[in-house]
């Protein structure tokens, strides 16, 4: 017997167990059956009726035949699963398709296939096989569809098999499993101009970071047809040979998603809470800005980030498009609230500088972490934040909204900063910030170059 996506594994037969095995094995029929056998046999030897007695003995001896029987049989089954798709967006089906394939020169009996599933998947399908020929083959499937984000086991096969009388049923299991990765919602956006910003930072900027590059300051070795006026001549007198400047390498406008995981900056649990919206609108806009053409880069409060393709961390675009959203949606699929109070670890990362521009999903943010978010747009080019007003999220909709007036003064404060950032109510829209946040940025543009005219 065998199971998985591709590859074979051997079942467990059970073959330790020895005879007790067969016996736990019997049905309610078959221990019915066993005790009226030992019940009719007490009574035929205290009655003397040997008429009786072999009554009980049958029905007792049915039951022990069967269990040893079925134990004793060895069907050669193999087993494969295969997942469509392996990696499915939260609230979306993935069909699962099981094989099995009768191996040997025996027919099989009546089998049950059963597959392990977790609750949050929807209930555990099980499916009736009737008698497979030899070389023959069956082929099931069945639904999963699960509302939360994260890795979900399916397996280990299991396949019971079961005498014509009923007597007895036995469960072989298979070793191998598979992995369903359910990933946040992408939702799709517009292309609008959020790669500038007011100050000095526009386009234009972004345009010629990837048209000019910088110079790879590592040389390399002279070879034919280099053009002399590379020539490295520090680097020459220091090797003893001749050294070059390599070619410039075109820089990608470069992108950094923040996404703040603090458990005490988010309320409430559930697919429709604040923080699974915030996962959700990172997962956006990093697969919006890698199909841009950008570098992008995920990064959370605890200053761990995805690794890509380059030494610096940013995933670049391209051919590994694809592998780059994949890996970072694959880590989106399992992030939880961390621990920590402070983003003072996503500050330091960013210290560097040449972030490019930085899109932030932000909690509930007090006096001093409110002042080291106004700090990072220091280190970027541009800089946008989404400012989930906890309050408004937790509420109930008979409730009378309040003020807000904590959560107007920290949008105030990181506007000052320079941030464009939006305010995100209950059941916001992101293809609706998105553009609503191009708008802003317009204004403050529109509104530094008056200035500056002035």
């Amino acid at each position: 017997m065998s199971t998985g996506g591709m590859g074979r594994a051997d079942a467990d037969r059970g073959e330790d167990g020895g005879i007790r095995t067969a016996l736990n094995g019997l049905t309610t029929r078959g221990r019915s059956f066993f005790a009226a056998g030992i019940a009719a046999s007490i009574c035929a030897y205290v009655l003397g009726q040997s008429e009786l007695l072999r009554v009980g003995l049958l029905l007792a001896a049915l039951p022990l035949i069967c269990a040893t029987v079925l134990y004793r049989t060895r069907y050669r089954v193999a087993g494969s699963r295969r997942l469509a798709p392996s990696r499915v967006p939260a609230a979306s089906e993935a069909r699962v398709h099981l094989r099995m394939d009768n191996v040997s020169r025996l027919p099989t009996g009546l089998l049950m296939l059963q597959d392990r599933v977790p609750y949050a998947l929807g209930p555990r399908p099980r499916f009736v096989l009737d008698r497979v020929e030899p070389g023959g083959r069956r082929e099931v499937s069945y639904r999963v569809r699960s509302d939360l984000r994260g890795r979900y086991p399916l397996g280990p096969l299991q396949l019971r098999l079961a005498d014509p009388f009923g007597m007895c049923e036995l469960t072989r299991s298979f070793s191998a499993y598979d992995t369903l990765t359910v990933i946040p919602r992408v939702e799709p956006l517009p292309p609008v101009r959020l790669d500038g910003e007011a100050k000095g930072y526009g386009d234009g900027r972004q345009r010629s970071l990837a048209l000019a590059g910088d110079d790879d300051v590592i040389p390399r070795g002279y070879r034919y047809g280099d053009d002399l006026r590379r020539v490295h001549w520090r680097s020459t007198a220091r090797y003893g040979e001749l050294m070059v400047r390599r070619e410039e390498q075109p820089q990608r406008a470069r992108c950094t998603v923040l996404l703040d995981t603090r458990d005490i900056a988010f309320e409430g649990a559930g697919p429709d809470s604040a923080f699974e919206w915030a996962v959700s609108g990172t997962a956006s806009v990093l697969v919006h800005m890698l199909e841009r053409g950008f570098s992008v880069r995920l990064l959370t409060d605890t200053g761990s980030s995805v690794p890509g393709e380059g030494a610096d961390g940013f995933a670049a675009a391209g051919s590994g498009t694809a592998d780059a959203a994949g890996l970072m949606m694959d880590t989106l699929a399992v992030v939880d609230h961390s621990d920590g109070i402070g983003l003072s670890r996503a500050y330091d990362v960013l210290r560097g500088g040449n972030e490019g521009l930085l899109v932030a999903f932000l909690g509930r943010l007090d006096e001093e972490q409110v002042a080291v978010v106004a700090g990072m747009r220091r280190r970027s080019g541009g800089a946008v934040a989404f400012l989930l007003d906890s309050d408004a999220w937790v509420r109930l909709p008979t409730d009378v909204p309040g003020p807000g007036d904590e959560h107007a003064d920290r949008l105030r404060i990181l506007r000052d900063a320079g941030w464009t950032a939006v305010s995100v109510p209950r059941g916001a829209s992101l293809n609706e910030l998105w553009r609503q946040a191009d708008r802003e940025r317009a204004g403050m543009a529109a509104v530094s170059g008056g200035e500056a005219r002035t």
